[in-house]
């Protein structure tokens, strides 16, 4: 798997970590295990969130196990071209209603996302691929995984073991390298808007 500081450059001296981390695609079809996949969820249990509420559950489906076929028939064909060699697929929801409070949480969104930073910054550090997506869908994950409805489906992310880039389709294998991103004079600005879009 290539290391991202190898191909990324950093306007502002980061910890390679961030760099090295991205979302590869190519998995060796290797199963993972319940315990191995703890290891992710402990680090994204440790994620902040307002009022420490924790509003993120993850549900999740080993390819070996019964659960399998309810996760992957989610995904949207384009995902599911890669994503049958995953060890592991994860779906992210979170609670609508802060527990702390009775209220709506405005927050349960982006508590979840720090949730999802964690959980894919330790799948880097033990060698996995994690890759999130937003391509499947929804409102059947919600169906017929039985979320309650005070929840909302964020994203589904698969999990597993590298392999080469040539184990992918070919379309595939040219878009299998770490991207860039935008500068930050397009992201950030001090005091009122004045962002291009």
């Amino acid at each position: 798997m290539i290391k991202g500081s190898k191909v990324r450059e950093a306007h502002h001296p980061i910890d390679s970590l961030f760099l090295d981390r991205w979302s590869p695609r190519a998995m060796s079809s290797e199963p993972l295990t319940s315990d191995e996949l703890m290891v992710l969820f402990e680090a994204a249990r440790w994620a902040p969130s307002s009022y420490n509420a924790q509003p993120w559950r993850m549900l999740y489906a080993l390819r070996n196990g019964t659960e399998w076929p309810s996760f992957f028939e989610l995904l949207a064909q384009s995902n599911r071209a890669w994503a049958h060699k995953a060890g592991a697929l994860v779906l992210f929801v979170s609670k609508k209603i802060n527990d702390r409070t009775g209220q709506p949480s405005l927050t349960h969104s982006f508590d979840t996302g720090a949730a999802w930073a964690f959980f894919a910054l330790q799948g880097y550090l033990k060698g996995y691929v994690v890759h999130g997506m937003q391509g499947f869908d929804y409102a059947g994950a919600q169906a017929k995984l039985h979320i309650p409805d005070q929840f909302r489906v964020e994203a589904i992310v698969a999990v597993g073991k590298p392999a080469a880039k040539e184990t992918l389709p070919p379309p595939l294998q040219e878009r299998e390298s770490p991207n860039d991103r935008r500068p930050l004079a397009d992201t950030v600005c001090r005091g009122a808007w004045s962002l291009k879009g």
